[in-house]
């Protein structure tokens, strides 16, 4: 796929960037080793490959599962205006 350099202008404008000839001749150049590549990538046959998340085996590390803080729902309660069974009060807006 051919990319020219009316494509990369127009791109740079729905992008919102400001781009000036020099710079859009550079990026076309970039542009079209990537197109390139992507075509490359596209020839390939990857029938029968399994797709995966990470190219890794990797399990993430998890931290255990136990309480490091103490209950202060009672302190955190003292300021509210309405309080029942530690339960926070509040007007009905549905009817």
């Amino acid at each position: 796929m051919a990319i020219e350099h009316a494509d990369v202008l127009r791109a740079a404008h729905l992008a919102r960037l400001g781009l000036d000839e020099g710079d859009a001749t550079h990026y076309l150049d970039d542009l079209g080793r990537i197109l390139e590549m992507v075509d490359q990538l596209q020839s390939l046959d990857t029938e029968g490959v399994t797709p995966m998340a990470h190219p890794l085996d990797a399990t993430q590390r998890l931290r255990a599962d136990e309480v490091t803080e103490s209950d202060q729902r009672d302190h955190f309660q003292q300021c509210a205006p309405a309080v029942e069974n530690g339960l926070y009060l509040v007007p009905r807006v549905v009817e």
